[in-house]
């Protein structure tokens, strides 16, 4: 054997000694459960675009960064209820406002949504907006290849605008997470999605802006929104939401979700949802089926509003004003006062209430976050212990509907998120129908029953028993479909 067998000899015997003992290591070790999307990607993605050796060409080049992310996006179509318009009619004025376009008994139209989703691992789940989906009956995800599928909601999240969804593939291609808060302003990125049902689109723009408030999301309950977008000018137009803002090394960086336009259509400026809150919010319903909430307990505004309102002593110019420390909360545990201006959040620097929240919504209650702020001009460190909305630091499992059947007709109870965008208590949903004289008389899957007649319905139990009691009688079914619009309709029980 010459020298230069001989060494060729010992570099195949190391990298083949090395494979086996990274081999062995493998079988050996014992498997972890993967309870976030960052072990998902991890364990089955290598970025060649984020390599330090990679840089992007002279006169700027997508290509690669677009064809890594477009089998990546799909198409999203929701089968909705639409609300009709026309004149009233109203058998019962002291419980409801009806409109029908004859005055007759006819239920909304139903109607389909369009929008976009991002594949974010390769067993089949998909961020994208809650909007994309909400209120829907069918949901139906088509991949870059036209290959149709059913999905299943896992969860979703309206404070922030975001859901998650399911569909029974596997070995699909993903866009792994990048990290929003390295994103620069100036910095080059990607729009891809579906507008106007036109797939498969892709523009390009610069991060123009961070940490927007825009208060699309104001009406939302609790007062528990976030909003804190990454602002571009890539083109995003309708069919956009939902779909993925990347930067040049293919990495998802933000959920595309609203423009600022007055006519619906782009007008310069697009958002999207950071990535640091979509991984959290995807972690939370991927692990506990709800988003798992850490709040500091105080109410507060940017601290320019309140010099410019409350007349403050202050020569800060940024920092979020603390207008109101709850008893019992973290920050009045951590002794935050009314008058304090926090100026940072785990190091990072909250110029306003917008960063503030971004900062404290990657948390989950039981979290601790570093705080600095400042009183009477002087510099203070504290730390706070994050809780959830009833004060606990306990996580909040999602809750498991109860449901119940009447002539072959499935009733489920309402969940408290719909009853509080109804603003009704109690009340009970049609979540299947296998019953022509139903679907006859006007019954719709997914339409919310509050009352027979006159007597109210507190659940799917109570509805049951109202039912059975009324059986061979007519009565008549009062309640709401999902987008609010009030409807009843009549019919004959069995005996």
């Amino acid at each position: 054997m010459n020298r230069k067998q001989f060494f060729l000899s010992i570099i195949l015997a190391s990298i083949l000694g090395g494979l086996i003992a990274v081999a062995g290591v493998s079988l050996l070790s014992p498997s972890k459960k993967v309870t976030t999307f960052e072990q998902k990607q991890n364990t089955s993605f290598v970025n060649w675009l984020k390599d330090d050796k990679f840089n992007v060409p002279d006169g700027i080049n997508f290509v690669a960064s677009a064809d890594q992310v477009l089998p990546a996006v799909v198409h999203i179509k929701s089968k909705v209820t639409m609300q009709r318009r026309g004149r009233s009619g109203n058998p019962l004025e002291e419980f409801f406002e009806f409109r029908y376009p004859d005055g007759g008994q006819q239920p909304p139209m139903e109607g389909m949504s369009s929008g976009s989703g991002v594949i974010i691992s390769k067993d089949g789940y998909i961020a994208t907006n809650n909007h994309v989906i909400d209120d829907a009956k069918e949901i139906q995800v088509t991949l870059f290849d036209n290959t149709n599928y059913d999905a299943k909601v896992v969860g979703t999240d309206p404070t922030t605008d975001l859901a998650l969804l399911k569909i029974d593939a596997s070995d699909l291609p993903f866009v792994p997470f990048g990290d929003s808060d390295k994103t620069k302003v100036g910095e080059w990125v990607l729009a891809v999605g579906n507008p106007f049902d036109l797939t498969s689109t892709v523009t390009a723009g610069i991060i123009s802006a961070k940490a927007r408030n825009i208060g699309i999301l104001r009406n939302e309950n609790n007062n528990l929104q976030i909003e804190s977008f990454l602002q571009t000018d890539a083109v995003v137009n309708r069919g956009n939401s939902g779909g993925a803002l990347v930067n040049l090394a293919g990495e998802l960086i933000g959920i595309n979700t609203a423009i600022a336009s007055q006519t619906g259509a782009f007008s310069g400026y697009a958002f999207a949802v950071p990535s640091a809150i979509v991984k959290k919010v995807m972690d939370d319903l991927l692990e506990y089926g709800a988003v798992q909430r850490g709040l500091l307990g105080i109410q507060i505004q940017d601290v320019s509003v309140a010099k410019q309102y409350l007349d403050l002593d202050t020569k800060a110019n940024q920092g979020v004003y603390v207008d109101k420390v709850n008893e019992d909360s973290g920050a009045d545990e951590a002794g935050l006062q009314k008058g304090d201006i926090i100026i940072q959040v785990d190091g990072v620097q909250t110029t306003n209430v917008s960063k503030l929240q971004e900062m404290v919504a990657r948390k989950r209650p039981g979290d601790k976050v570093d705080l600095k702020f400042l009183r009477n001009g002087e510099e203070h460190e504290a730390t706070a212990t994050l809780k959830n909305i009833s004060g606990t630091t306990k996580v909040v499992k999602k809750a498991e509907v109860k449901a119940t059947e009447f002539e072959s007709v499935t009733f489920k109870d309402l969940d408290i998120s719909l009853q509080e965008h109804l603003e009704i208590e109690g009340g009970a949903v049609i979540d299947n129908i296998d019953n022509d004289k139903w679907e006859e008389a006007g019954a719709r899957e997914g339409f919310v029953i509050t009352h027979i007649g006159r007597d109210r319905v507190s659940g799917a139990d109570d509805l049951k028993n109202k039912l059975q009691r009324n059986k061979g009688d007519e009565v008549m079914i009062l309640g709401f479909y999902p987008n609010g619009q009030k409807s009843y309709f009549e019919l004959k029980l069995d005996n």
